[in-house]
């Protein structure tokens, strides 16, 4: 196990000192659970025995599990959102009318009783006391026999069974690529408590959050099947199948079923996909982390998978590079699931794709290693600094390894981003996953707007202090449930800059950046140039000169509430002028240079402030005078 991953687990259970707070504190949880599966009926029995360490100060009556299968089961939480949200997600929904007027059907709502999944619990005891729990929904809500005092640890012992859905959202059974099961989500899981307490959310639509542990688990399945996992298998031999051999069946034991047995440690969620045509191969990275592929058995597919472990090896590298080291030993990519989703130590990823949509899929979901599988946001209310930040070093990870080559390769994003702007629909990135009023709203805002939110902190801090900023925020939280307000203090940090204005703004409101340029005029041997903030929200501002002799200069107004002046990075002739107070909604900057001198003014040439309307972010002399 590598050194990063064996120091930290030691502390599991303990008090941890964090960046921002002196008593930082988490909750643990150690699962051994064994499971038996049915791939005929596509039901399994399982019994789970979980040691819960209460490491919060507070004393818990109560405690609550997730029963995410529940979910797809006609008049769910999770039913009736499909047919109620205006723009329902296509994978889940069957259109019946025409593409000009469509009329969506629930794919949940005509599932009969062998289709939908479940998940019920049979008994549950406490220390070996029996307690009261309910199944309300996707949440098991439990009475404890006895409160659990801070510092105390409590055995929960189950029994439970379920049922694998028909394949419809992430998890579930004979996927359209005829995957056979993706099991994510499939066990009964304990709900977060943290300091802002229980998180025990139904599941309606996405993003969840996790106790950190330890996972030890077997599975016992059809002797033909094979299984990727989160987790290190502990008995490839008992089951007589070898990752090294490329998944060659050899010395099989008799008998109709293997038992798979799977250690994870310090992972928060644990995801597992089996099927009887799976190929498996793997390749040992550069790091010494053995990178595993599993897809099915398709000539039509099997050339890029072949070429897909390259890649992978590349990307994780770039990632160790621009985030921090990947603690653990091994990184798996199935074919499963129905599109691309992040687990533990692995991803379902659908696999009949180009070559570059297959990198592309596999860069974001390996960079959710770090941004939610390390750095453990609560995503279901900070979806955006999971997919957000995902979606910003994964979109550098591809410039660099597909060898993209594009000099702003963020520029789709903040089009993206002003098109949700604009269009009179955007909500603030603070609200909750399952409450966005649509799915394009939530789509844009996690994934678009959260990836801006670290390209524009480039633009607010600098480049090199934004990778700082990556760096440290990975030291100082692996292995921890960090916050916005933690991110925005180790930026603060770093910089030294003030910046909880940006972290209100950008996050808690709809406020859009817009800054024009008004009035030039020339006076004697100088220029005057009167510029506007038109949008409510505050940024310093870069102003870029551009003069007849093919000279220029650059001008950086700060922002007065960063208390802060931005490093210049190799910027030549920057001129830093007169902080810009954000009440005044005008400023009049005095360029030394005759207006004759000069053949073009742009505020912010990089690209990387998210102004909306980037017509008046430019002064053409040439244009000024054909008018």
């Amino acid at each position: 196990m590598k050194n990063i991953l064996v120091a930290l687990t030691l502390l599991s259970g303990c008090f941890i000192t964090a960046q921002n707070n002196t008593a930082y504190w988490q909750q643990h949880a150690d699962y051994k659970m064994e499971v038996d599966v049915d791939v005929k009926k596509f039901q399994y029995t399982g019994s789970q025995e979980l040691v819960y360490t209460n490491n919060s100060p507070d004393t818990l009556s109560r405690v609550f599990y997730h029963l995410f299968f529940n979910a797809f089961q006609p008049g769910s939480e999770m039913d009736i959102r499909l047919q109620n949200i205006a723009d329902p997600d296509r994978r889940m929904v069957v259109n019946k009318g025409t593409r000009e007027n469509p009329e969506y059907e629930s794919r949940i709502a005509v599932l009969n009783e062998d289709q939908i999944g479940y998940l019920r619990v049979n008994s549950l005891t406490q220390n070996g006391n029996a307690v009261n729990f309910e199944e309300v929904g996707t949440v098991l809500e439990v009475d404890l026999a006895q409160p659990i005092l801070p510092g105390e640890k409590a055995t929960f012992k189950m029994e439970f069974q379920g049922q694998v859905p028909e394949q419809i959202r992430r998890s579930g059974r004979n996927s359209a690529e005829g995957v056979a099961l993706s099991m994510s989500q499939w066990y009964p899981k304990l709900a977060e408590y943290d300091f802002e307490g229980w998180h025990a959310d139904p599941y309606i639509g996405r993003e969840f959050h996790g106790v950190w542990g330890n996972f030890d688990v077997k599975i016992s399945i059809d002797r033909n099947y094979i299984l990727g996992s989160t987790g290190y298998l502990q008995n490839p031999n008992e089951i007589g199948y070898g990752y090294e051999d490329k998944g060659a069946r050899v010395n099989r034991p008799k008998g109709d079923k293997l038992t798979w047995h799977f250690v994870a440690p310090k992972v928060h969620d644990f995801t597992w996909a089996a099927d009887p045509d799976y190929i498996h191969t793997t390749r040992v990275a550069e790091d010494g982390t053995t990178l595993h592929f599993l897809y099915k058995n398709n000539p039509e597919i099997k050339e890029n998978w072949e070429k897909l472990p390259e890649k992978t090896e590349e990307l994780l590298l770039f990632f160790n590079e621009q985030i921090g080291p990947y603690p653990w030993d091994q990184y798996t990519v199935i074919q499963g699931g129905d599109g691309g989703m992040e687990y533990a130590m692995l991803t379902l990823i659908t696999g009949e794709r180009s070559f570059g949509s297959l990198v592309g899929v596999t860069a974001h979901e390996l960079a959710h290693a770090w941004f939610q599988h390390l750095l453990a946001t609560n995503e279901s209310k900070h979806e955006w600094m999971d997919e957000g930040f995902t979606s910003y070093i994964s979109t550098l990870a591809m410039n660099e390894v597909m060898n993209e080559n594009k000099e702003k390769p963020f520029e789709r994003n903040y089009q993206g981003y002003v098109n949700l702007a604009t269009s009179g629909v955007e909500e603030p990135l603070s609200t909750h996953s399952d409450r966005y009023d649509l799915n394009y709203a939530y789509s844009v805002a996690a994934y678009t707007k959260g990836s801006i939110f670290l390209s524009q902190l480039g633009y607010l801090i600098g480049q090199e202090n934004l990778e700082k900023t990556i760096k440290r925020y990975y030291h100082d939280w692996k292995f921890k449930h960090p916050t916005p307000n933690d991110f925005l203090r180790v930026a603060e940090k770093v910089s030294g800059a003030e910046l909880d204005w940006y972290l209100s703004d950008w996050t808690q409101t709809t406020k859009t950046i817009d800054y024009g340029i008004g009035e030039v005029s020339g006076d004697g041997d100088a220029t005057r140039l009167n510029l506007e903030r038109i949008g409510s929200m505050p940024m310093p501002v870069d102003i870029t000169v551009e003069y007849r002799d093919g000279s220029r200069e650059n001008i950086y107004i700060p922002l007065q509430m960063m208390r802060w002046e931005k490093p210049a990075e190799g910027l030549e002739n920057r001129k830093v002028v007169q902080r810009w107070p954000w009440a005044y909604p005008t400023y009049e900057l005095v360029i030394n240079k005759p207006l004759s001198d000069i053949s073009r003014i742009t505020i912010d040439d990089s690209g990387l402030m998210a102004d909306v309307n980037r017509a008046n972010n430019v002064y053409n002399a040439e244009a000024e005078r054909v008018n």
